[in-house]
């Protein structure tokens, strides 16, 4: 199976190739990392043992964070290296954790590139988070007697178990290897079973991210960013981690907004979830008609905010500055789920105590989904004629807007405590046996 494996992945790679090439020739992608990509990291010559935890992109990189500061503290004998896929994933984790922890690109799936990364880092467990489990990875794994262990699972009912559940005699080899599974919850813990985990090697433990969104009224540098872009005194809606097609739909709701003199004052904010369509919506905006300033040039110094933008489009076309807008909003829709995307992290949004409206396809959050709608913490809209109705709404209605807000906020500080139990789990493992106390394991709140 590892053969034909190898065989079939050369195929496709020598058939994506002209597509990888295009994106690096004029998406400036993949330009970086091919020798890890192919297993020649760096190896490691110290004696320390070792934990390796990967996290395909940004979002998952930002979720481990309380997990890497807390293992630190637990047992800081072990070194953590921290790997990734993405580009975008590279750079947030370089940003987070390339002065303390060695950050480098997860192997491609060949059985001889997985196997050499392995040989070189000699990792004691490999922590793979949320569902990035592949065949080749976990058959070499076992043969070389490393325990693969996946954190914060989810089995999304969109890409990931539709794509699974065809295969699922095919993947069951793949998922019966892994050593434990920690799920967020029970429906994600029965997929994983579906799919071939063994039952005693599944615990429900919660979800990371409520304890890595941040609880706070204030974020580092959303005051300047205010400043430089001259936000006095105006309300914020603030569009984040867009989709292809919700870049249009915001800019027209945006001119029904300005169309009633009681919403003059209303700025909008879009973010785009991916760097390489930022030149894309910048075209966008401007075509519909609406003054840019983009953020990357203010950030920059190459262009200072007049009069003249007072009422301009903002496009926030930078890397790591979409908590600043959203903790400067009025009102917040989180793209990806008004198309068919499966959604965007609302978490963190939830954190800032800010009212979050979302479209029908939140598949990716569909446990956060659930607690916020019991809870009344989130909005939900249908179409495009829906979210302009309940924006306006909330614009209009601030104290309905603030009660959502806490809504959602109590939700995150109720739901907290799973990276506790992970790293009690992570610990067993290991084979220490050490108790944890409440005060030993802290989460982000100030």
């Amino acid at each position: 199976m590892v053969v034909l494996l190898d065989v079939a992945y050369i195929f496709l790679f020598l058939t994506l190739l002209p597509w990888v090439l295009y994106r690096m020739a004029f998406q400036n992608r993949y330009r970086t990392g091919w020798k890890e990509r192919f297993g020649f990291v760096r190896p490691r010559h110290n004696d320390r043992p070792c934990i390796w935890i990967h996290a395909v992109s940004m979002g998952e990189i930002n979720a481990i964070s309380t997990l890497v500061e807390q293992l630190r503290r637990v047992i800081p004998e072990f070194e953590i290296i921290i790997s990734t896929t993405t580009d975008t994933g590279m750079a947030r984790a370089k940003k987070l954790y390339g002065q303390t922890h060695r950050v480098f690109f997860y192997p491609w799936d060949f059985s001889f590139a997985v196997r050499r990364a392995l040989k070189r880092l000699h990792p004691q467990l490999v922590i793979l988070m949320e569902l990035e489990v592949w065949h080749n990875f976990t058959a070499v794994a076992r043969q070389l007697n490393i325990p693969v262990m996946v954190a914060n699972g989810r089995i999304s009912t969109g890409k990931g178990f539709k794509r699974y559940k065809p295969l699922a005699r095919l993947v069951r080899g793949m998922f019966g290897r892994l050593f434990l599974v920690l799920a967020q919850d029970e429906e994600y813990a029965r997929r994983f079973r579906f799919l071939g985990v063994p039952a005693e090697k599944i615990k429900v433990v919660g979800s990371l991210k409520y304890d890595t969104a941040e609880i706070t009224d204030t974020v580092a540098g959303a005051d300047e960013l205010a400043q430089q872009l001259r936000i006095i005194d105006q309300r914020l809606w603030v569009v984040g981690s867009t989709g292809p097609g919700e870049e249009a739909i915001a800019l027209k709701i945006f001119d029904k907004i300005h169309g009633k003199s009681e919403l003059a004052d209303v700025r909008l904010v879009i973010v785009p979830r991916k760097p390489e369509r930022f030149d894309e919506v910048a075209r966008m905006i401007e075509t519909a008609g609406h003054r840019l300033v983009r953020y990357s040039q203010v950030k920059s110094g190459s262009y200072t905010v007049s009069d003249a933008d007072a009422n301009a489009v903002i496009l926030g076309d930078t890397m790591g500055d979409l908590r600043k807008f959203y903790s400067l909003a009025t009102v917040v829709f989180v793209g990806r789920s008004l198309v068919n995307m499966g959604g965007s992290d609302m978490m963190e949004v939830a954190a800032l105590a800010k009212p979050v409206i979302v479209g029908p396809y939140t598949d990716n959050f569909a446990q956060t989904m659930q607690v916020l709608r019991d809870g009344n913490g989130v909005v939900e809209v249908v179409n495009s004629d829906d979210l302009c109705d309940k924006t306006i709404r909330l614009l209009l209605n601030p104290e309905q807007a603030q009660t959502l807000a806490l809504n959602a906020r109590r939700i995150i500080e109720q739901n907290r405590g799973a990276t506790k139990r992970t790293i009690e789990e992570i610990v067993d493992c290991l084979g220490y046996k050490m108790p944890l106390s409440d005060k030993t394991i802290a989460t982000k709140s100030k």
